[in-house]
């Protein structure tokens, strides 16, 4: 405001001057080189004012002209460096490292002060293979303030692929105190996770979520893996820290497995088995999950088996849909002997144009060696669980686990495990259940002595046995000679004397039991049987 003021001022004083020339009377005459001019005053003092800029503006070009030459050789150079500094990003981005040297080489003679010049420095001594080289552009970029982070994060990553873990956690804390930032949390947390420093990664994670580097959401599961495995470690001297640090995760985290089911098991070491149970379904509705199911159904010691199968049809309802269930109580059927209930349970698990894992084949061969003792059937489910598809469990970073933990072992991070089937690379076709075991018809002894048969069965089919054919006259020939040389043979009295009650023993005892094989044969016949006969020799 107050410039405009004196703006006006100066412009009013002006138009004053002005004024009083104007009205002023007389005239100005001027001879020079045989020339005479009459004109008036103002119009003289303007053609004066007029002659003294110009004269002026000359003497200042030709002072400020070496000035002028060395601004537009600068501003020349200046571009043919920034010319450089594109082609050498753009060389070091597709790998050519023969052509990222040699725009780096002309960027540092054109424009040395540029911090695009050391990144590009750094990047071409990276894809050449020079270590010490990149080492030092980095080192340059953290003597600068606007580049000094730049260089951190360069030297972290030069220490990490030299293994020198500790200088790694040192760039990446000295970068987390000056400005927090993405690769430098994560790196400090994956660091104190791998060493089981989990007070430093609690810090850790609260100060990126001050920084906004992570969003509520993930700190909150951070956290309460975090506390989980807290917890994990103190749940054996300390069960009241252990319960509180669980609480809290499960606040945090609802469907964080673990922590639901060891917090109902620590709840129900104490007692407290209507909360145990409680938190059990309501996790339980929200992910199935054996460990939780197993948790629920084992929560009271000393219980009956039948006392297990009630509870697991209990957990039952708040899942009904899951295969998890199902197997729950199948399981548990098969310890209380309920064979009916187990075999019910996993009918729509097995049935016709169904694909059943491993675990499930594993129940049915189990149901099916208890309730009947079918060796085949069972052999036949072993077989199908062998090529079956396999069940969800642990994974993380492509190892597996039946146990959950909080840090991965191949990388160190923070809740890489999840629960997810294992991919099949090739599927194979779906296969039909193995029948169901049906004992054979009860015959009594004497029937068979007697020489009596059971009616047949009206519902099978019987076909006539085709009448043989008519030997030829050779054949009958060759039989009859093998028959004689048989009959006419020295035998031993011993072989005679062995042989006799055996055979009595076996006529004795009836005709032997006709065997049926299986529509599939086993992978293991078992043992070998041996002749009696054969081991007297």
């Amino acid at each position: 405001m107050l410039r405009i003021l004196v703006f006006l001022f100066v412009i009013g004083l002006v138009a004053i001057g002005l004024g009083f020339l104007v009205e002023q009377p007389g005239t100005l005459a001027l001879t020079w080189f045989g020339y005479h001019v009459d004109t008036s005053p103002l119009l003289a003092l303007s053609v004066i004012a007029l002659t003294a800029i110009v004269i002026w503006s000359l003497f200042r070009f030709v002072f400020h002209l070496p000035g002028l030459v060395s601004v537009t050789s600068r501003a020349r150079r200046r571009a043919r460096g920034h010319a450089a500094l594109a082609r050498g990003i753009v060389a070091a981005g597709v790998g050519d490292a023969r052509k990222a040297s040699k725009a780096s080489h002309d960027a540092k003679k054109l424009v040395p002060d540029e911090p695009l010049t050391l990144l590009l420095e750094a990047q071409a001594a990276q894809l050449s293979g020079d270590r010490d080289a990149a080492e030092r552009a980095f080192r340059a970029m953290t003597e600068k303030s606007e580049t000094k982070l730049l260089g951190l994060r360069g030297l972290h990553a030069e220490s990490l692929r030299r293994g020198d873990h500790d200088r790694a956690h040192q760039f990446a804390l000295e970068a987390q105190n000056i400005s927090p930032l993405g690769w430098s949390g994560q790196a400090l947390l994956d660091r104190y996770t791998a060493s089981s420093d989990w007070e430093a990664a609690r810090h850790c994670v609260a100060q990126n979520l001050r920084a906004r580097i992570i969003d509520a959401a993930t700190a909150n599961r951070q956290k309460a893996v975090i506390d989980t495995a807290l917890a994990m470690g103190i749940e054996a001297n300390n069960p009241d820290r252990a319960i509180s640090l669980l609480r809290a995760a499960v606040k945090k985290a609802p469907d964080l497995v673990p922590a639901s089911a060891l917090l109902a098991r620590l709840l129900a070491s104490r007692g407290k088995l209507r909360a145990a149970s409680k938190l059990i379904e309501a996790a339980y509705a929200k992910a199935p999950h054996p460990d939780l199911a197993q948790a629920y159904v084992e929560m009271r010691h000393g219980d009956a088996a039948t006392d297990r199968l009630a509870r697991a049809r209990t957990l039952a309802k708040f899942a009904p849909n899951d295969p998890e269930s199902a197997m729950m109580i199948a399981g548990a059927a098969l310890d209380a002997r309920d064979f009916a209930t187990a075999r019910e349970a996993m009918a729509p698990l097995v049935a016709s144009g169904e694909r059943p894992t491993a675990r499930m084949c594993l129940i049915m061969a189990e149901l099916e060696e208890r309730e009947h003792n079918a060796q085949g059937l069972v052999r036949e489910w072993l077989a199908r669980a062998s090529r079956a598809a396999r069940d969800p469990i642990w994974i993380a970073d492509g190892h597996w686990s039946k146990l959950w933990a909080p840090v991965s072992p191949v990388t160190g991070k923070l809740d890489a495990y999840r629960w997810v089937q294992p991919k099949e690379e090739l599927t194979g076709p779906v296969e039909e259940p193995p029948p169901a075991y049906e004992p054979p018809p009860a015959i009594a002894v004497d029937e068979l002595v007697q020489g009596e048969l059971p009616p047949p069965d009206e519902s099978r089919t019987i076909e006539p046995a085709a009448a043989p054919e008519p030997e030829s006259t050779a054949t009958v020939q060759q039989n009859a000679a093998i028959e004689a040389t048989a009959t006419t043979s020295h035998e031993k009295p011993q072989e005679k004397a062995q042989d006799s009650p055996k055979t009595a023993a076996r006529t004795s005892a009836g005709p032997e039991p006709v065997i049926f094989p299986l529509p599939t044969p086993p992978d293991d016949p078992g043992p070998k049987k041996v002749d009696a006969d054969a081991r007297l020799y």
